[in-house]
């Protein structure tokens, strides 16, 4: 099996959104689920806004839950998450669009651009850049929104 249909892009980043609604929603921050699957399918990690600290964000999480012997099979990887990877943040200095081209994940599939509350987040624009495939599922946008209510858009 391969992640490049649209089938399993669309379960993996619903998983995503799920975890979304893990986080504890706090006034200042989105709540982002994020998962990472090899090409094969195998889900290697997944995470969430304040996971493991209130500062981490989904993606983050999710690289920080691999093991070294996943760690290996992200040069094939997707990562999914529910929110447009961020390009700029207060709470720590490396963007998880850092995070993404440090690791060489070749894929990113997203459903929400992020809104631009806090900050102008340019992630997949700086993903696509870097030479990273970013798929966006524009009608799952609302799902990934629903864990977002408590934040005015």
């Amino acid at each position: 099996m391969t992640t490049t249909n649209t089938v399993d892009n669309r379960r993996y980043l619903e998983e995503a959104i799920a975890l979304a609604s893990k986080c504890t929603p706090k006034p200042t921050s989105f709540c982002v689920g994020a998962i990472i699957v090899d090409a094969d399918g195998t889900v290697l990690a997944g995470g969430y806004s304040g996971m493991h600290d209130p500062h981490d964000h989904a993606e983050e999480a999710a690289l920080n839950e691999l093991d070294d012997t996943s760690r290996a099979r992200l040069a094939t990887a997707t990562l999914y998450t529910s929110l447009e990877p961020c390009s700029k943040r207060a709470s720590r200095p490396v963007t998880c669009t850092e995070h993404i081209l440090r690791t060489g994940i070749p894929r990113v599939v997203f459903a929400l651009s992020e809104p631009d509350l806090f900050v102008d987040c340019v992630g997949a624009e700086t993903l696509r850049a870097a030479g990273v495939e970013v798929i966006q599922f524009e009608d799952l946008a609302e799902a990934a929104w629903g864990a977002n209510r408590h934040l005015q858009r």
